[in-house]
């Protein structure tokens, strides 16, 4: 997709989406455009480094053809994105999208265009997010650096302070729908990260990470986030070297939640019905899924929900392209509640409509947030404190996925493996790489503590809002040693 960065005066989202409506001559048309503000704040060596403001603009132009390439043929889908800086722009958008559905064949994914409500605020520009967003950050960075500079040790920590480094995002997306149906819809995601990273001066090698997802920064405890990261500093003043094994581990919200979205990524109804996922029918047998199967008798329920407060994301649906999972036929398509796993039973596949007809699913697009619940009140910490010898996990890194049958994962440990002994962490261990299947961590989780905001690591980039609760896993298996640092 072409994304413009905005210099100047461009096009009003009303203005955009009514030339390129009345400019289509397909038999269906929809028009999808996007407007980001963004700010960002950047930190090194415990000083301010840079900070900047950018708007971009992204907008595609989806065209059906009833006829397709052929007037025996079904219909057929051309998507075309550009700039759309001006109307003669929007209709050369608008003309190759119908030539790129001539040229293409059935769309198998064919559905009727959504109908529904005209918003009240469809012509209302873009939001906009300003550097003051990271006002109260900024203060709460400035002490911490002040504590650096005097001289401020971990406790524990064999030389030197501590220098901190990390990164503060602000995005606001304006998306405008428009369909020749008539539908018009308009949404703004607020979309806000924050991480730090701490590392020891004395060698720079040893260090500790910590992130958290924000709607507006007003709930970001920076303080907290720097103390976390010094405690987790002060454990690596005594280094240990562990072999590969199972371990008894706890893993804390962050490495669940990129672990839970490997899973609710695979959990598509196509590739379960035709035996090429995890969620395929035992044995292999065509036509299956594993909708009902009880994997854990713990009650955990793997949910998305539009309206789950401080997660919120648009109430219908917005894509620019197809898949096993999700269809531009579907576009502005109601969102929903979805428990993807119900008390600790597989519950809901992701189906485009035109998939659920065929396969007898039901509709279900794909998540923009996800939350597992059903864990008891007991924080990371008290986890630990429950551990005679065990491994404290912080978050992991360049997750791959191995084999989609069995969700098999592998992975690398990062920014601290501690060791636990008689409830306490007693120092740092190596890193390692793991070869795990989130289905079977869910089978075999023997303790699951309470549910909290959380920011993967490995993830972030492409999905921030969840919620997740940290899990003990009796033998995560860390196959081998990593000298990743």
């Amino acid at each position: 997709m072409a994304i413009l960065m905005i210099t100047g005066t461009v096009l009003g989202p009303d203005e955009l989406t009514t030339t390129a409506l009345a400019a289509s001559k397909a038999d269906g048309c929809i028009v999808l455009l996007t407007d980001t503000s963004e700010v960002n704040l950047r930190w090194a060596n415990s000083t301010m480094t840079t900070n900047g403001h950018t708007t971009t603009r992204s907008f595609s132009v989806i065209s059906v053809l009833d006829g397709g390439g052929g007037s025996d043929a079904g219909p057929a889908i051309g998507v075309v994105s550009g700039n759309g800086v001006d109307r003669d722009e929007v209709r050369a958008v608008v003309a190759a999208s119908e030539e790129a559905a001539r040229q293409s064949g059935p769309a198998r994914d064919a559905a009727p265009l959504m109908v529904g409500p005209a918003d009240d605020d469809f012509a209302t520009p873009a939001a906009a997010t300003e550097i003051g967003v990271f006002a109260h950050l900024t203060e709460e960075l400035a002490a911490a650096f002040g504590d650096s500079a005097g001289g401020s040790r971990i406790v524990g920590a064999a030389g030197g302070g501590e220098l901190l480094y990390g990164f503060a995002e602000h995005r606001l997306e304006t998306t405008w729908l428009a369909s020749s149906t008539g539908l018009r819809r308009r949404w703004v995601q607020p979309t806000g990260t924050v991480e730090l990273n701490g590392k020891i001066t004395d060698d720079l090698t040893r260090s500790a990470w910590a992130g958290a997802y924000t709607a507006d920064f007003t709930d970001v405890d920076l303080t907290a986030l720097i103390t976390e990261v010094r405690r987790r500093l002060s454990w690596s003043g005594r280094q240990l070297e562990l072999p590969a094994g199972r371990y008894e581990t706890i893993l804390p919200p962050s490495a669940v939640a990129d672990l839970m979205l490997d899973l609710v990524w695979s959990m598509d109804g196509r590739p379960a019905h035709e035996g090429r996922s995890a969620f395929a029918a035992p044995g292999g047998a065509p036509s299956g899924t594993r909708i009902g199967e009880r994997l854990t008798d713990l009650p955990l329920t793997l949910s998305s929900d539009p309206a789950a407060p401080g997660l919120r994301t648009a109430p219908f649906l917005i894509t620019s392209a197809s898949g096993d999972s999700v269809s531009v036929f579907d576009n502005g398509a109601p969102m929903r509640r979805v428990d993807w796993l119900r008390d600790g039973t597989v519950n809901a596949l992701a189906y485009p409509r035109a998939a659920a007809e065929e396969l007898g699913g039901q509709f279900t697009p794909p998540p923009e947030n996800l939350m597992l619940t059903g864990g008891s009140s007991a924080s990371t910490d008290e986890l630990v404190g429950r551990t005679e010898r065990g491994l404290l996990l912080t978050c992991l890194w360049y997750i791959r996925e191995v084999d989609p049958v069995s969700l098999l994962l592998t992975g690398l440990t990062r920014d601290g493996v501690y060791l636990i002994e008689g409830g306490e962490v007693v120092g740092q261990v190596n890193n390692f790489r793991f070869n795990e299947s989130p289905l079977d961590l869910i089978r075999r989780a023997s303790e699951v503590g309470t549910t909290e905001s959380a920011l993967g690591r490995e993830l972030k980039d492409w999905f921030s809002r969840t919620a997740m609760p940290p899990i003990r896993i009796p033998d995560f298996n860390m196959s081998s040693v990593s000298q990743a640092s």
